[in-house]
């Protein structure tokens, strides 16, 4: 599996980053299609999207993050296709999007994890950070893992 980091200028990445996430979040779960894309899409430059491929390069899964603070990633937009849950799609797209967070010099990496995958972020380092949310009328837990430090 490689995982390709890239921009909003990258159109054909960005394309295929975006099928992968209409057909999980809107698709499959129902999140309305104009709160699924939106400025960290469209007008971010220094937002930085992955896309899991596979060994036949087929796209499989899909995230980014932007800073929304100063030393702070927003991860989130983490999406796998059905068909390849379970093979590690996830975790190879995680680690990509903090290892780049940690290359950039940013102190933490905060998401909002669906309950479902509370367990997959608690697994790579993530701790919970506040009260469950919803977001798009799905119960979201914050979470952070600092990049710095020991």
């Amino acid at each position: 599996m490689i995982v390709e980091l890239f921009d909003i200028s990258d159109a054909e990445r960005m394309s295929r980053a975006l099928a992968i996430r209409l057909r999980v979040f809107v698709e499959e779960q129902g999140v309305p299609p104009d709160e699924e894309v939106d400025t960290h899409d469209r007008d971010d430059p220094d937002a930085v999207h992955a896309l899991a491929l596979d060994a036949t390069g087929r796209a499989t899964g899909a995230g980014r993050y932007y800073v929304a603070e100063a030393g702070t990633a927003q991860i989130g937009r983490m999406a796998v296709l059905a068909e390849a849950r379970g093979l590690g799609v996830g975790q190879a797209l995680l680690t990509a999007l903090v290892g780049e967070a940690r290359r950039r010099g940013l102190e933490r990496a905060h998401l909002h994890a669906q309950l479902h995958a509370h367990q997959f972020y608690r697994k790579a380092g993530f701790s919970d950070d506040g009260e469950t949310l919803w977001d798009a009328g799905i119960l979201h837990q914050p979470m952070t893992l600092h990049l710095t430090g020991p």
